[in-house]
Parts: structure tokens; sequence; C-alpha cells
């Protein structure tokens, strides 16, 4: 595993040359120095009461890629693995099961599927580190427990296949997150009639809508039209790097007063390369939709590349100690890591009861609504 050098004096990162002679990963990585570590101790102890529920992670993905790996002792191949969790003070993961390029038609649906069963068989051969979590009152027990929650999503869209009965096939099987890109009913001119359809029946299930991606109309209607609150799970600021999936100063401030979430991404493309970096859009998002509309996105093996710093889970004890640096609250971290997430989770689950008491399963067809 490689590592970029820090803008600031370091001595030298994780690399194969720390790996076991079994070729696992060591359970204390090493932290850079530079500005912001003399606050790590208090960053770690914040990490201890505060975890980081993180947003966006391509484990799935990535451990299928793998003829063999071993997330317990460690292993050189992922940016997340159990140790790393551990030191870097990570209590819930999203797993995004967003496909690679290539499956269309009905093999979007097979392949969302099976993407789902490998999951649960990790999350099943991990029992003493990781549990599945579909509420936020199973998040709090498994980290009550002392394992990494796993909230399964987010997923494409296309998943569905233009078909409220998969939208609920895929809730019983653990989906909670989907992004709302990628399909003809979620475009650039925004919902169609179905689109908004799913959007309530996404409600009425609990599922939460991603709009990370999102075309800006997508962005604006879904938050006018949902009863619960919305993620953009890799978004960060557009006015400080303009990448097509950051979002833009109207938006964020949209978003935050609908309750939503954006979780800025540890990724270079999209907010540059340092933890100063990363810093700033945090600073920018908290000042434009308010600090408990800002969490954090690691993005971990999706194959990006990640700030000098922020290379693997192991890293946020670093980006905390930036921002205490800078002056925020631990009230503020709180909601940063940890608190934020479960309140969009608890919304969710109190909006999808409220309508299953008004309304049954949508019966509602695409060709019905849009023609």
């Amino acid at each position: 595993m490689t590592d970029l050098q820090d803008d600031t004096p370091t001595t030298t990162e994780v690399g194969e040359s720390d790996s076991l002679p079994d070729g696992t990963f060591p359970a204390a990585p090493y932290e850079p120095d530079g500005p912001g570590t003399e606050h790590l101790e208090d960053a770690r102890v914040l990490l201890a009461d505060h975890p980081v529920a993180d947003g966006h992670s391509g484990l799935p993905r990535a451990l299928r890629r793998l003829p063999w790996y071993e997330l317990e002792l460690g292993d050189t191949s992922l940016d997340t693995d159990v140790p790393r969790m551990r030191a870097g003070g990570v209590g819930a993961l999203f797993w995004s099961l967003h496909l690679p390029e290539g499956p269309g038609g009905d093999r979007v649906v097979s392949a969302t599927l099976e993407q789902l069963e490998f999951a649960r068989s990790v999350i099943d051969a991990h029992p003493e580190s990781l549990r599945p979590a579909l509420t936020a009152g199973q998040v709090i027990d498994a980290r009550n427990c002392g394992r990494v929650a796993v909230v399964l999503g987010p997923a494409g869209a296309a998943a569905l296949g233009d078909s409220l009965g998969i939208l609920r096939l895929l809730h019983t099987l653990g989906l909670r997150v989907l992004t709302l890109t990628g399909t003809d009913w979620a475009g650039a001119a925004g919902l169609t009639r179905f689109g908004e359809e799913v959007v309530r029946e996404m409600n009425r299930l609990g599922v939460l809508a991603d709009l990370s991606g999102a075309a800006d109309a997508t962005v604006r209607r879904t938050l006018a039209l949902s009863r619960a609150p919305v993620l953009c799970t890799r978004s960060a600021a557009r006015a400080l790097r303009p990448h097509p999936a950051n979002l833009p100063d109207d938006l964020l401030a949209c978003l935050g007063a609908a309750g939503g979430l954006c979780m800025v991404p540890m990724t270079a493309e999209q907010t540059g390369p340092t933890v100063r970096d990363v810093a700033d859009h945090l600073d920018h998002v908290r000042d434009v939709a308010g600090p408990e509309s800002v969490g954090l996105s690691g993005t971990y093996d999706t194959g990006a590349a990640h700030p000098r710093g922020l290379t693997d889970t192991s890293r946020y004890p670093r980006l905390i100690a930036e921002l205490l640096r800078r002056g925020w609250a631990e009230s503020e971290l709180a909601l940063l890591t940890w608190q934020n997430v479960q309140r969009v989770l608890r919304r969710a689950d109190f909006a999808a009861r409220t309508a299953q008491h008004r309304r049954g399963p949508s019966t509602a067809s695409i060709t019905e609504l849009d023609g």
C-alpha cells in the first residue's frame, strides 16, 4: 500500500514494509505529524464517545475483486479493515452497492441482488466486528456491543428496473439508501411523475434518498417532496471546488433548511489534496447548511485518490484534530461524526411509520405515470 507525501514534515507513511510477516496490517497505524496533530489525543478521546458514521464505503466491491482477504487482522490491499476502523474511531459504515460500468437492463437488478447477498455474507463471516443495521436503534445497539454497524446502501436507482415492487424487495433484503441518478425518471429535468412516486414509496419504506451526483432540478424537487431527510453521501462545496457531485451554496442552504445531510468525501478530486482542504469544505458546508447538516464520507475502497494524511479509515483522528485546531466545538464535532446520521435515520424511521398509517404499497407503474 503506497501513500503520497504530506505537505508538512512526516516520517514514512504506512506501506508494505509495515506489514506483519503474514501480510496482515498492524493494529496501530502511524498518524502523520503536521498542523493540528497537537490535538490528536483529544481527537481520539472525542471519537471514543462520538465515533464516525462514514457515509460511503466501497468495501464490498473491493472485497469481491480479491482472491483472499483478512479483515480481522488487517489487509494492506484495502483502505478499510478492523484494525484501521478501530484506530480511526469508526462506528458505522454505509456500504455502497453502486455497480461498475457495464451492466445494463435487467442485469443491473440481478447484479445489485448479488452485491446485497455478498455484503450480507461478509457481515455474517465477521460477527465479532460487524453487525447489520436497518434502523437508528440497531446502529446504536451495534456500537454498544463493540461492533461496527453496517447500513446497506447507497445503490443506484437503475437497480429498481423501473419497478416499485423491486424497490420493496430490495428494502426487504436490507437496502436503506438509493441514489437518484442514472434513470429517465430522475434526470436533468428533475423527477417525472413516476420518480415522484418512487420518492413517496421510499419514504413509506424508510429508504433514504441519496442526491450526490443528481441534477440540480432533481435535488430541488426531492427536497420539496420528501417527508424524510435526504442524504448527499459524497458531496462537498462547489464554491471551493467545481466538481459536478459537489453542491452549490444555494442547494446547500436548501439542504440545511430541509434537515438533510451533506457528507463531505475524503477524495482529492472533490475536496483537494490535503487535510486542510477537506477541513475547508467542512467549514464551508457547516457555515452554509448549518452544523446539523454536515457529515463525513470516507469513500474508501472506491478506487479514488485520497488527500495526503487521510489515506485510509485509521486517519479520522487526523481530520478531527485539524478541526479542533480550527476551533470546532465538541458539540459540533459530535454532530459531524455521529449525531447527524443518527438524527437522519431516526427521522426516516418516523416518516416511514407515519406514511404506513396513511397509505399502503403503491401499485403505480412507470407506464401508467410517464406513458
